[in-house]
């Protein structure tokens, strides 16, 4: 009994931590704790029904919820492993009566109050392991805290980024761009194109590195790159037909790159398997917003 509980407090501590650190801090981010939160409660928010508003709350929430589940694996997995040794494993202040209560309820309760670093000391462990065990929670519960505050530090400055991106290839398609763009002097051609690629690029390696930001839908359609990244293929192949050599290799740069943007939401996210205006209509529909390009 004590070794079945203890490998699956184990399981649940092991599964929590490396899910912070996929999510957190690994190159290809998004745990699959993590992913399986934000995919529910994207699902769910399309089925409920055509509010925008609610698809919009998914990514805050889904921050909080994944917190959340974490936690709740690192308590209760370090109260399977305490749970054997109560009572006779731990020294209980004289408020307290062991026996009053059962000792799951013990064992949780110690959890919550090591991993909250709150440091009663009404429940001290007997046993020199126990002894090493409490503080090695507290610690993994300093580890959750700053997680959590790192986690939001990292994402909404890629939001930032994305709408910037969004906003760039806006204030394009608004200004005619891609109509001035064949005739345009070749040095400002080329400056404009390079500088959506760059845009795209980092879009492209925030989703790699921040995968949940997928799921923070823009309820500005002037900010979100789901409506405005149909506006991309159409710039690059205004490029394509400039007579500068300089212009046509800028702009088929910026068509390869929106190539492995698209084909990172498909793979990722959308899995339709089409085209690139495929994708990025997809993509829109399912931020519910219109592409920039129809209207």
């Amino acid at each position: 009994m004590i070794w079945i509980s203890s490998m699956v407090g184990a399981a649940l501590i092991v599964g929590a931590l490396r899910d912070i650190f996929v999510t957190l801090w690994h190159p290809r981010g998004l745990g699959t704790i993590c992913r399986g939160v934000f995919v529910v409660l994207w699902r769910g928010a399309h089925h409920l029904g055509r509010r925008r508003r609610l698809l919009g709350s998914v990514g805050p929430v889904g921050l909080v919820v994944t917190a959340g589940v974490w936690a709740t694996m690192i308590v209760l997995g370090w109260a399977l492993i305490y749970l054997p040794h109560m009572p006779d494993g731990f020294y209980f202040a004289s408020a307290l009566r062991p026996s009053a209560a059962s000792d799951p309820v013990m064992a949780l309760y110690l959890s919550l109050v090591t991993v909250g670093t709150l440091g009663f000391g009404d429940i001290t462990p007997a046993y020199p392991a126990l002894r090493l065990l409490i503080p090695l929670q507290a610690l993994m519960g300093f580890v959750l805290f700053t997680a959590a505050i790192s986690w939001v530090l990292q994402i909404y400055p890629a939001l930032s980024r994305r709408r910037a991106t969004a906003r760039r290839l806006v204030l394009l398609a608004a200004t005619g761009a891609e109509q001035i763009l064949p005739a345009a002097e070749a040095s400002i051609a080329v400056q404009w194109l390079d500088s959506v690629t760059e845009a795209l690029t980092t879009s492209e390696l925030d989703l790699m590195q921040y995968g949940e930001t997928y799921f923070f839908r823009e309820s500005d359609a002037d900010l979100s790159l789901a409506a405005a990244l149909s506006y991309a293929p159409r710039l690059a192949a205004a490029g394509a037909g400039s007579s500068a050599i300089e212009v046509r290799r800028a702009a088929a740069i910026l068509d390869e790159q929106t190539r492995r943007l698209t084909r990172r939401l498909d793979t990722g996210f959308l899995h339709t398997g089409g085209t690139v205006d495929e994708i990025c209509d997809r993509f829109a529909a399912d931020h519910r917003h219109q592409p920039v390009s129809t209207t």
